[in-house]
């Protein structure tokens, strides 16, 4: 299966999934599967990085390791960002009804399959 096969099997498993997104920490954009969205994906890809920045700072700062995944909650939606290895993320956009336990049962095993398939190594949870 391809990477971006991968993105759009996340996003037809998941109810309320509108689109994924695959960048660079640095916030560059590498793939996007977001045909629902009225988002730019370099827009998406770059917040994804302040979000994953905040968060490694803090989990450095609290001595709780590595960057693994953010979930950022909004009145009407989701964005969910995950670690692939240390230089990619694995950024989902999600509507208001999503199911975000299912969203993290469905991804994380993505994220594993990304990370060969970019060949990248993966993060430890």
């Amino acid at each position: 299966m391809t990477a971006h096969a991968e993105l759009a099997a996340l996003r037809h498993q998941v109810p309320g999934v509108l689109g994924c997104v695959v960048a660079g920490v640095d916030g560059l954009l590498i793939l996007h599967d977001t045909p629902q969205s009225s988002t730019e994906p370099h827009d998406v890809a770059a917040l994804a990085a302040g979000a994953h920045g905040i968060s490694r700072t803090t989990g450095a700062v609290l001595g709780q390791g590595g960057f693994s995944e953010v979930t950022i909650h909004n009145q009407n939606g989701y964005l969910a960002v995950y670690a692939i290895g240390e230089l990619a993320l694995l950024i989902v956009i999600g509507d208001g009804g999503l199911n975000i336990a299912r969203l993290h049962l469905e991804a994380r095993p993505v994220v594993a399959r990304l990370a060969g398939l970019l060949q990248l190594r993966t993060a430890n949870p």
